[in-house]
């Protein structure tokens, strides 16, 4: 079994004789998942890491699109201990066509937490140039998130020559229980529906690009707004099929010249309660086409979600929205009900395509 990245990132030589990576372990999960809880936990006491969703990120299928090393003690023989838990952990995804996204935790006792942020972030930029390279484009962007109140994270991000790039809001909004039947309908000569599924469950084909197509059309003209492709659309969906809640997948339509034409589509997502909060629902992705802007589509889908959500008995419905976005989607969110509750912030830098040595075969173990 190979443990050892071929071309692993290059610690700080000050740490070399107590640190090393190496790839993730399914052993490697919970403690990767404490220490994000941990991290998130400073701003938000009730937060915590999906450690089923970070399984798969790490060891299940959605390691397949990603590379990535855990950062351990070494061990009596000189190698990266097996037994003892990371100190922290970077993946990188490649997400579509010049876009990279970046996760890394570093535990905040970790020795010589600067230097050994640097070192992970260079081996990103150099991992980013790997995949432009495959995929024929001069360079990725890289792309990552920190709160806004995290500013020890904003400074190891800012040393490695990241740039915040923009903010986004966090809103929530309560559910009532006679939204089940008390909002308005659509207007008149639109509609929401849901996917349709067959029998096993599964959605309709048909749907799945319809709501693909109404997301990448509608985002088209938004800030950072990048291509993704059915086929990676669909891998996303095929690497998580116990993720993806069909029955939070909505399709707006509006009457056209007697035909009823796609205007937009949203996916919501089921969130679990916590010790203070009942359950709640997340929208995920909610687009509207541009031709049918200005017929109250995005109301009907924002109505379709919250109904819903009543009906289930659910507390809350939570989002996030572009802080600058140019459709004003904000006003609408916070004239229904929406708050702000956190804000996050965007952070880019930029990996040039190159000629790697990561894409060399490794040698023979």
């Amino acid at each position: 079994m190979l443990l050892v990245d071929h071309f692993p990132p290059i610690l700080p030589a000050t740490l070399a004789d107590r640190l090393a990576t190496r790839l993730p372990l399914a052993a490697d999960v919970a403690p990767v998942t404490a220490l994000l809880t941990a991290a998130l936990r400073r701003h938000d006491p009730e937060a915590a890491a999906d450690e089923t969703a970070l399984r798969s990120r790490m060891v299940g299928l959605k390691s397949w699109s990603r590379r990535q090393v855990v950062v351990v003690p070494v061990g009596a023989d000189g190698s990266p201990s097996l037994d003892q838990p990371p100190l922290a952990w970077i993946a990188l995804e490649d997400r579509a066509s010049g876009r990279t996204n970046v996760q890394f935790m570093i535990a905040a006792d970790a020795p010589e937490r600067e230097a050994l942020a640097a070192s992970l972030l260079d081996w990103a930029v150099e991992v980013g140039g790997s995949f432009a390279r495959a995929r024929g484009v001069e360079a990725t962007k890289l792309t990552t998130d920190a709160n806004e109140l995290d500013t020890d994270r904003a400074q190891l991000l800012a040393a490695a020559g990241y740039e915040m790039v923009r903010s986004w809001l966090h809103m929530r909004r309560p559910v009532a229980p006679e939204e089940a039947t008390s909002l308005p309908a659509p207007r008149e000569g639109t509609r929401v529906r849901r996917v349709h599924r067959h029998d096993s469950g599964l959605p309709v084909a048909q749907d799945v690009r319809t709501v693909h197509r109404m997301l990448e059309e509608s985002f088209a003209d938004h800030f950072n707004s990048y291509r993704e492709s059915f086929a990676e659309f669909v891998q996303r969906l095929i690497e998580a099929p116990d993720e993806a809640d069909w029955d939070h997948w909505w399709i707006a339509e509006i009457e056209r010249e007697g035909r009823w034409l796609p205007a937009g589509g949203l996916v919501a997502a089921p969130m679990k309660a916590t010790p203070t909060r009942g359950a709640g629902t997340y929208l995920e992705y909610l687009g509207v086409h541009r031709s049918a802007r200005g017929h109250g589509i995005a109301k009907s889908l924002l109505r379709a979600a919250i109904r819903d959500a009543a009906e289930r008995g659910r507390e809350f419905v939570d989002l996030e929205v572009d802080d600058d976005s140019p459709t004003g989607a904000d006003g609408i969110y916070a004239s229904m009900g929406w708050e702000t509750f956190e804000r996050t912030r965007s952070w880019h830098a930029v990996a040039p395509a190159h000629p790697s040595r990561l894409l060399e075969p490794p040698s023979a173990m």
